[in-house]
Parts: C-alpha cells; sequence; structure tokens
C-alpha cells in the first residue's frame, strides 16, 4: 500500500494533489464562513469545525466507494438526446442549490440591518449544519473524481485530502473573520458562488467549463478588491 514512498513520481503527484485539493475546497470554505456568518458568534467555531469535519467525512467515504464513484459516471438514462449520469444529477441539483442559496444570502445583504439581525438570529445549528452537509457532498464528489483522475495510490489520495482538509481547518476561521468584517468581499464571494453554482449546472449538463479561466477570475478580482480595501483604508486615515 505504501510502496509509492520510493518513487520520486508518487511525490510529485502527492505535491500536486494537494495543491488541487487545497484550491478546490476554497468554495467550501467561502460557503462555510458565509453560512456560519449567520450563527450567534458563540456557536460559529464549532459549526466551522463540524462543517469542514463532514467535508472530510464525506472525501473519504467516497474515496473508499471508488467503484460507486465510477460508477456515477455511467449513464443512467437519456433525456432530449443527453445522456444523464449520477454524477450529472448531483453536480445540477448541487448547483442549483448553490445558485438558490447565494442569490437568497445577496439578497439578505440588501435587507434593513434590523431585518437581517432579525433573520440571523432565527439560523440554528441544526439547519447551518444540513445545509454545509449537501454542499459538501457537491464538493467532495468533485474533489473526489479530480483525485481518482490524477494518482493511482489510495492512500496518496487519502493524505492529500486530510491535508487539504487541515489547511481548510486553520485558514477557516481567519477566512470567516476577513468575510465578516469586510461587505464588500463577501458580496464578491457570494457573486462567485453563484458563478460555481452555474459552473456546476454546466458541467452536470457536459458543458465542460475550464476551471483554470474561474479561479483566475476568482484571483484577480479579489486582488483588485485587495486594493480598493486599502485605497479605502487610507483615504479614511
Amino acid at each position: 500500500m505504501l510502496e509509492w514512498f520510493t518513487s520520486p513520481e508518487a511525490w510529485v503527484a502527492l505535491a500536486t494533489l494537494m495543491a488541487l485539493e487545497i484550491v478546490l475546497g476554497i468554495d467550501n470554505i467561502i460557503f462555510i464562513s458565509i453560512l456560519v456568518g449567520r450563527l450567534p458568534p458563540q456557536n460559529r467555531a464549532k459549526a466551522r469545525r463540524i462543517g469542514i469535519g463532514l467535508a472530510m467525512v464525506s472525501r473519504l467515504l467516497l474515496l473508499f466507494s471508488l467503484s460507486w464513484v465510477m460508477g456515477l459516471v455511467e449513464p443512467w438514462f437519456s433525456a432530449a438526446g443527453q445522456e444523464i449520469s449520477g454524477r450529472d444529477i448531483i453536480l445540477i441539483g448541487g448547483g442549483l442549490f448553490l445558485l438558490a442559496k447565494s442569490v437568497h444570502e445577496i439578497h439578505n445583504s440588501f435587507e434593513p440591518s434590523e431585518h437581517r439581525a432579525a433573520s440571523g438570529a432565527t439560523a440554528g445549528m441544526l439547519a447551518v449544519v444540513l445545509q454545509i452537509a449537501v454542499l459538501d457532498i457537491v464538493f467532495s464528489l468533485d474533489s473526489v473524481i479530480t483525485a481518482v483522475g490524477l494518482v493511482d495510490h489510495l492512500s496518496v489520495m487519502v493524505i492529500a485530502i486530510v491535508a487539504s482538509v487541515v489547511v481548510m481547518l486553520v485558514a477557516a476561521e481567519s477566512i470567516g473573520q476577513f468575510v465578516d468584517n469586510n461587505p464588500t468581499i463577501k458580496m464578491l464571494a457570494l457573486s462567485f458562488l453563484t458563478l460555481v453554482g452555474f459552473t456546476l449546472i454546466a458541467e452536470g449538463c457536459d458543458v465542460h467549463v475550464p476551471k483554470g479561466y474561474i479561479y483566475f477570475a476568482m484571483a484577480f478580482s479579489f486582488a483588485v478588491e485587495l486594493l480598493n480595501i486599502r485605497l479605502r483604508n487610507r483615504t479614511a486615515g
């Protein structure tokens, strides 16, 4: 199982997969941070840990069910001349859910502060964790399929996924605080989550969208917004 330890190619594959898993986890962290922000401050850290823990569990469960995951790629039925697989159904359903949730959060951002406070008070721990769990499954499917396509050794996949989740766990709190303290960053994150939702739906309809373009657009927009924040802080100072 660990014969790859002496293979330089396997170590390169491990480093590459870890980097990709961390990048794929960015969407997960942003979504968790936004949902956790609806909870009272004393519950946020616990919900964040539970959400990221569920992300790791769902990834590992899918990884150890490779035959089932690979079976999801096979067509289940045809509709309007289009072959539909289990993966397509999960991606389309997850994309619709993410799209609806992102638009809902954007709409709430324009509500008066009193209304937001009231709606935030009704956001229970169980409801938030369930929403996180649903999207964890969708993001995990993408993550595991990427891992299977890059690496042959199961132990390498497990190490990469666990390492990426540890990075998510370490970074999630600071990312969440940064998003909460900067409303424009939160709006930018929600806008990109709607884009990710559209991308998932497109992937489910067998329209391939290169993720490199999406992540480059996210990184570029984020960098521009950081410059705007710095400029506003200097002007205010």
